[in-house]
């Protein structure tokens, strides 16, 4: 019997055995995560439909309450039978509250007949039950835009949401950044962009009036630097802890450096346990100073500095830095979630801050056209 040939393995160089198979197995992968979101695609437009079909019931209904409530549970029971579990009468009543939040999302091109939907692929069932329980059309859609975008678990989301992550952006905005918000997600393009206010870090376990040090706090940080990753948001790198920085023999050490992958600069980071004071500031003008003149690169942009403390003081900030400032903020930060009405207070006071700089800009420009022009006088 003739023997087949066997190309011996040691005529294959291990480093190109190795390239070609992980070259197919990151097809293979790459292919199960599009059938995986092929399939949660397919599952959310199903719901959709089948949440339409109950509220078109309803509604043709003579006392709709009870006609749907008896309509749900008889299809629940037949569904259940023929398809087995995943629709109960609770999961039906999501698939109807679905479709009433996303009502809009699927254009009727015929009569009887629907267009395509346009849901996010990367967003599954779990996720559209989540964004179906808020009511503000702006704030879902908000959610909905960061959560694809950002590639957020159902956990994530649902962390974002309960801790008011909209708001919180929204309340170092204007009308028109709000607005952006809600159309677009957060865009990060300058500084201020990428800051919120106030910072929650209800996972450190805290409770509001705790007593520790700033070296405690920040160690705190750095053994759970994954959720403060999150909680600062898109874009932010850790690079370094207590960095060394060595000026005329004297050691200074910020406390926590990160890169932004988004606005190309670093970020210096100070933790202040009190109320903030101008000699912060001045220490926090002094790293960024350093980092621009010694640190960043010729494509990198500006140093930024953010002062993380427990209780901000808007005057020393105000007078301690010139009003162009693009470098240097301060944000507060809390252990607890803060409620509808503290954020709302937070919307209207730096609402009203931003009014009235606007005012001061507006009447200083009239000021100067109306300022008559002196004429020299020739000499004859």
């Amino acid at each position: 019997m003739k023997k087949l040939d066997k190309t011996p393995s040691s005529l294959i160089p291990q480093r190109t055995l190795n390239n070609v198979y992980a070259d197919i197995v990151k097809h293979i992968t790459q292919a199960r995560k599009n059938v995986v979101k092929a399939v949660n695609t397919e599952q959310v437009i199903v719901y959709w439909h089948i949440g339409r079909i109950i509220v078109v019931q309803e509604q043709a209904g003579k006392n709709r309450a009870e006609y749907g409530k008896a309509l749900i549970q008889n299809i629940s029971e037949k569904l259940k039978q023929d398809f087995g579990a995943g629709f109960s009468v609770s999961n039906l009543k999501n698939m109807r509250q679905f479709y009433l939040a996303y009502q809009d999302r699927i254009r009727q091109e015929a009569p009887g007949e629907f267009g395509i939907a346009e849901f996010d692929a990367n967003l599954s069932w779990t996720h559209y039950q989540l964004l179906s329980k808020e009511s503000r059309v702006d704030v879902r859609q908000f959610y909905e835009i960061e959560a694809g975008k950002n590639h957020w678990s159902t956990p994530q989301l649902e962390h974002q949401m309960t801790s008011f992550l909209y708001e919180r952006l929204a309340a170092s905005r204007n009308k028109k950044g709000v607005l952006s918000l809600a159309n677009k997600g957060q865009i990060i393009e300058k500084p201020e962009d990428a800051l919120k206010s106030p910072y929650v870090l209800s996972f450190l376990g805290y409770k509001q009036h705790h007593t520790y040090s700033e070296s405690e706090l920040e160690t705190a940080i750095i053994n759970n630097l994954q959720d403060f990753l999150l909680e600062l948001g898109r874009g932010f790198a850790f690079v370094a802890r207590q960095k060394k920085i060595y000026i005329e023999g004297d050691l200074f050490q910020p406390d926590l450096i990160f890169y932004h992958t988004l606005l190309k600069c670093y970020v210096i980071l100070d933790i202040k346990v009190s109320r903030l004071k101008h000699q912060d500031i001045g220490q926090m003008l002094m790293y960024v100073n350093y980092y621009d003149r010694d640190v960043k690169q010729a494509d990198d942009n500006p140093t930024i500095g953010l002062l993380l403390c427990a209780e901000h003081n808007e005057t020393v900030v105000k007078y301690t830095l010139p009003e162009n400032n693009q470098q240097i903020f301060s944000r507060k930060y809390q252990f607890h979630l803060p409620s509808i009405e503290e954020l709302q207070k937070e919307v209207a006071k730096e609402y009203q801050a931003a009014t009235q700089c606007l005012e001061k800009k507006s009447k200083s420009v009239k000021a100067t056209k109306k300022s008559p022009v002196k004429k020299k006088r020739t000499k004859k």
